[in-house]
Parts: structure tokens; sequence; C-alpha cells
């Protein structure tokens, strides 16, 4: 059986590039402004206020996870937070750790924050149909590795850094395919969370070039045509046909940069009809046509794009 979340994950290829520790003392507050980069952040101890985006704020607790694929700005603060205009201080402390709040003393919270990163050059694409926000509590398997990765963010041992980054793309899976005891806006997650709506979702991906209706994937959930076009728009936070498109536009670049088919046979395999009518969605979807796209991204940069009529695109 096809496994959407899967194929997305893979398509996206993330990694964990960049985390420090921070130990903070109450109170305090920081703010923070990302250009779309994903972020996370896990609490190893004590908890902490967090808000993204001009969301409505969310606690968070030792063990819980937080991700953001695409973050635009972050402000966090302790659960009794500063005195407005009251500047909070911060410093390096060592050992890639840095503390917020009073500089002496005991403290109150330990996390570990960061940016993660999606390799894929569709990412873009493919984090739209992820939820805007993903906040994971309760979950044994995630408990374990916030735990494992507690324990070696502690520990100067050898290959730290290395052993770090993989115990981070686990944990930034995991948190992705949480379901239960995930609180997630809307998107890919929860929609595969819904157990009428996820027959849909997999059956888009198992047959991605079959002539699609909102009434035949309403027939998939076993849902009316009104009644599951508003679950889904509600629950994945887009229509089923522009999800499709989506879907059908990431497969296309993929093929498209392995430069090893012609436009035609890939207009085929992801549901167009003709090489000419998949040419103007792609092109209005990616804004580019796809011969372009494929000289400009193929792994054959020396490729050569022939015309919209099934010549491979590259030799």
């Amino acid at each position: 059986m096809i496994d959407p979340l899967a194929e997305v994950v893979a398509l996206l290829q993330p990694g964990a590039r960049f985390s420090k520790v921070v130990i903070g003392a109450s109170p305090w507050q920081i703010r923070r402004t990302d250009s779309g980069q994903p972020f996370y952040c896990v609490i190893l101890e004590g908890a902490c206020r967090v808000e993204v985006d001009g969301q409505a704020p969310i606690e968070l607790h030792a063990g819980d996870f937080l991700l953001v694929p695409a973050a635009w700005g972050v402000a966090m603060s302790s659960l009794e937070p500063p005195s407005p205009g009251m500047a909070t201080p911060h410093a390096a402390v060592g050992d890639g750790t840095f503390r917020i709040g009073k500089q002496d003393g005991p403290t109150d919270l330990r996390m570990l924050v960061g940016h993660c990163s999606f390799d894929s050059p569709d990412a873009a694409l493919l984090v739209s149909l992820l939820p805007t926000l993903v906040h994971v509590r309760g979950e044994h398997r995630l408990a374990m590795l916030v735990k494992l990765v507690g324990d070696e963010s502690r520990e100067q041992r050898p290959a730290r850094e290395m052993v770090l980054a993989r115990l981070l793309e686990v944990l930034l899976i995991e948190a992705l395919r949480s379901t239960a005891g995930t609180l997630a806006s809307p998107g890919l997650v929860r929609g595969l969370a819904d157990a009428r709506l996820s027959l849909a979702i997999r059956a888009m991906h198992e047959q991605p070039t079959r002539a699609w209706t909102v009434a035949h994937l309403a027939r998939e959930a076993a849902l009316s045509r009104s009644a599951f076009f508003d679950r889904f728009n509600r629950t994945v936070g887009i229509a089923p046909m522009a999800y499709l498109l989506t879907w059908r536009m990431a497969l296309a670049k993929r093929l498209l940069r392995q430069n090893e088919k012609g436009i035609a046979i890939i207009a085929e395999q992801v549901g167009y009809s003709s090489a000419s009518t998949f040419s103007v969605a792609f092109s209005r979807h990616v804004g580019l046509p796809p011969t372009r796209y494929a000289r400009e991204h193929g792994s054959e940069s020396t490729g050569r794009a022939e015309s919209e009529t099934g010549v491979r695109v590259a030799e």
C-alpha cells in the first residue's frame, strides 16, 4: 500500500542542520524573524510559551516537540513573562549552549532549538502539503527520542554532533507521521488521521494517472460529494483537486530533474492526456515550461531539451 506521508517526506529529504541548547531562568522573552525556514523545538526540561507567526500562544512542556515547516516569526517566553519593555539577558556559555534570562542561579528550562532543512528543490511545493505547525505531546516513541536527544546534548561524546543530527532527523520524521497526540494545523498529517479522507488521499497517491474528479474521490471516502469537499478543505487546508495538482507537479518535477524521459511520457505518468496539456498546467503552477525546468534543474547539466512532443528531454 502506498504511504502518502512517506512519499512526501522522502521527496522533502529532511535533515537537522543546526541546533543549540538553550537554558532559561525566568522571566525571559525572545523574538526571532526567519525567512520561511523550518524551525523546531524540543523541550527537555521545564516549560515555556511559544507564539508562531501571530497564531495563538502554545504552552510547551517537557517531552513536547514543535515543528514549523516554514517559520516567519517566532516569539518565546517563560510561562511568567517579563514586564513590558524589560530586556532579556542572553549569553553563550560554551559547548553550543546559550543562557537566557537571569545569568546566575538555578534555571527552570532546558530546550533544544534549531533549523532543519528540506534538501528537495521542491521544498516550497511540498511544504504546502504539510501543516503549518505540528505540536506533538504524549507520544511514547517520540518521548524516547527526546530523551536520547537530551542525553546526547548534555555529554561531550565522540561524534556528538553527528549523532545529534541523525537523532533529530528521526525525530522530525516521527513527528510528521504521528497522529494520536499530535496537535497539527490543517495539512496532510490531519488528513491521514481522518479514516475517510485517508482513503481518498491514498487513492490519489496510488493512482496519480487516473482522471480523478471530486465525485470519484468522494466515493473512495464513502462520503457525499459536498460533505467530502467541505471535510477535505477543512482538514487538509486545500481543495481536493488542488492537493492532487500539487502532488502531480511534485512528481513531474522529480521526473524532469532525472532527465530520463520525454515530456509526453512524463505527462502520462502524472495524469495528463497530452504533452501540451501538461505543459500548460506545469507552466502555470511552476512558472517555467517543463523543458526549461529540465534544462535548469536536470541531473544532466548538458541535457538537451527538445520540443514538447515527447522526444527525450536528455540524451
